[in-house]
């Protein structure tokens, strides 16, 4: 239940906070691209120098087509079978056709600055009206069309806590961000992405796919870690260029009414700040233990979907 879960501030504090971490008209009253104008050329050259080994390590879930994905599995057809189509001899075709809802809790997704509205207004000033069934008109996900490409860093709150995963009701704090930054002796830089890990997937392991699950079948119906609204001023002051997490990054359920995911809000709506939400970081956590290094290059190339409030994502950690 949403009373079960308790952030630092009231919800009327939170949005008092809010236009403090606007950063409308700081690029531009015509900027579609927001925090992602902090990464440089001389931050990407810099990124590179943080490769060791070559290593890639891919930060996505597999798309599902099949459960326990479902309801929100991806629709996968097999439009031309090889059973069918395959001649005795020389060539032959085998096609398919791949639907997905992108957005929520199942796939590993780039959410686009005009995925969320507050008081019917999204990024820089525009009206929630420029999103149509046509599309977007301002704020897509193709403002990224050109990729990210930049350093990570990576914030393991399980290892800060000594748990194996966070708990629903124990949202990150600000200080926790803070102490594990201190604990990977590192400091997190205008440009980076910033990837914070819960640990929701091996949650989902010890608690089973119903641990998500909840009985709320009218809003706030899934059950997932994620950080407090005291995060927000610290990823405006660090100037990083995208937050991503192995959840959403928000709380769910949320104690909010009218800021129902204050993380989403205050990132997309007033700073501009892209999200990447249903990261995996398991494997990444352990080879940055292992090296003892918590930076790396980070890579993601979304669909350059016109008018898209998001794109599937595959984003990549070279080590």
């Amino acid at each position: 239940m949403a009373g079960e879960v308790v952030f630092s501030m009231s919800e009327d504090e939170a949005v008092r906070m809010l236009p403090k971490l606007s950063n409308w008209g700081l690029w531009g009253a015509e900027d579609q691209r927001g925090t992602l104008n902090y990464i440089t050329p001389a931050h990407r050259q810099r990124a590179l120098a943080t490769v060791r080994e070559g290593r890639t390590l891919s930060c996505s879930l597999p798309i599902e087509t099949i459960a326990p994905a479902a309801p929100a599995n991806a629709v996968h057809w097999n439009i031309m079978l090889g059973g069918d189509q395959v001649p005795a001899s020389g060539m032959g075709v085998a096609s398919d056709y791949i639907g997905l809802a992108p957005h929520g809790i199942m796939h590993t997704h780039l959410d686009a600055l005009c995925h969320i509205f507050f008081d019917a207004m999204m990024y820089n000033r525009r009206p929630a009206s420029m999103v149509t069934s046509r599309g977007a008109q301002a704020n897509a996900v193709s403002a990224a069309a050109e990729g990210i490409v930049t350093r990570g860093v990576l914030l393991d709150i399980p290892r800060l806590r000594k748990v194996d995963y966070v708990p629903a009701g124990q949202p990150v704090r600000r200080a926790e961000l803070e102490a594990a930054e201190a604990a990977a002796g590192i400091r997190i830089e205008p440009g980076d992405a910033l990837l914070v890990r819960v640990g929701r997937h091996l949650r989902r392991l010890a608690e089973g796919v119903e641990s998500e699950r909840g009985i709320d079948r009218t809003g706030d119906h899934r059950t997932l870690p994620g950080m407090d609204p005291d995060c927000l001023p610290f990823l405006h002051e660090r100037r990083i260029a995208l937050l991503g997490c192995d959840g959403i990054s928000d709380v769910m359920p949320s104690p909010y009414k009218r800021a129902r995911l204050p993380i989403h809000v205050g990132a997309l709506v007033f700073m501009g700040l892209h999200l990447l939400d249903n990261a995996v970081l398991d494997e990444l956590a352990a080879a940055c233990a292992e090296r003892a290094s918590w930076e790396f290059l980070f890579m993601l190339a979304p669909l350059r979907i016109t008018g898209g409030t998001c794109s599937p994502a595959n984003p990549l950690a070279m080590i």
